[in-house]
């Protein structure tokens, strides 16, 4: 991807219609967060707050999500946040996969930009995506997965946990081995730490 840069990035999700995601919404919703973060956490789609806002996980999943990274001392704003797709699907119906291929390429080109160390995959979509068809979240989650050096973890969905709050504790499991993640590779006081 030569010649890239987040204006290129911003104009290309601006300018998308390669999947009818994009008919019936308020606001994209490309991502926000620090853009040389280490750490990127990926969802599955704008909801209907994320949507009206144009922001990535504002809502009462979001919410959670905020949270859940509070409670191993990371603050939101030093993590990338984005979703496969930009564009809030119906009903907040899971994204078909004519949608989500379509959407790869804006995904891609946030890898290029950002190059995170560690990702965090937000549900069955985000990793079925990015891990493949085979990965289940039920099965997968809490596992880590290594792809051309970037370490890759699958856990539930913040707002599966709002449906299903007995499912927290794997949850937490999750967010303390992504801590232990960070620290053995020297990135946890980076995100922590930094000096803005």
């Amino acid at each position: 991807m030569a010649d890239i840069s987040w204006e290129v990035f911003d104009r290309q999700v601006a300018a998308c219609e390669m999947c009818p995601l994009c008919r019936n919404i308020h606001h994209k919703v490309p991502g926000q967060g620090d853009r040389q973060a280490p750490l990127m956490l990926i969802g599955e789609g704008p909801g209907q707050v994320e949507d009206e806002e144009g922001l990535a996980f504002v809502g009462p999943a979001g919410q959670l999500l905020t949270r859940m990274l509070a409670a191993i001392s990371l603050p939101r704003d030093r993590v990338y946040i984005c979703n496969i797709v930009k564009c809030r699907p119906p009903n907040n119906r899971v994204p078909e996969e004519a949608e989500a291929e379509a959407c790869k390429l804006h995904l891609r080109m946030q890898f290029a930009l950002v190059r995170p160390k560690v990702i965090v995959l937000l549900g069955s979509t985000a990793a079925r995506h990015t891990l493949g068809p085979d990965i289940r979240i039920t099965r997968d989650r809490g596992r880590w997965f290594e792809r051309k050096g970037v370490w890759m973890m699958p856990t539930y969905h913040p707002s599966a946990l709002l449906r299903d709050p007995a499912k927290k504790r794997e949850a937490w499991e999750d967010m303390q081995s992504l801590r232990d993640r960070l620290m053995e590779l020297s990135l946890y006081e980076d995100l922590y730490g930094r000096e803005e």
